[in-house]
């Protein structure tokens, strides 16, 4: 019985990381498909675009800007410059996707 359980819990565990590591791939993905061409793949925002839009590098917006705030924007997009991804991502895509970014300034 307390074999079964272990293997229970460790399961349960394995299938968490698992989904976690999912999860961050997803959000790696989308980030590589719809930012880095303005943000860059490193999140610095040396690209064509990033320096067109004078999009400012991760490592300054993570500390000016909460998480919040960042959803907001991926949602609701930010004037002509960036588009919304409301409707076309799930909300927990989206709070991915910026938990992505932020750690690309870490």
């Amino acid at each position: 019985m307390k074999a079964l359980l272990t293997l229970t819990i460790v399961g349960a565990a394995v299938l968490l990381t698992g989904t976690r590591a999912l999860a961050q791939g997803d959000a790696k993905d989308l980030y590589l498909n719809k930012c880095a061409t303005c943000h860059g793949p490193d999140g610095t925002a040396k690209t064509a675009m990033g320096r067109k839009l004078k999009i400012k590098d991760v490592h300054a917006v993570v500390g000016t800007m909460s998480a919040d705030a960042m959803i907001k924007i991926v949602t609701e997009g930010k004037g002509q410059d960036m588009d919304a991804y409301g409707k076309q991502f799930k909300p927990d895509q989206i709070k991915g996707l910026v938990e992505y970014y932020r750690g690309l300034g870490k």
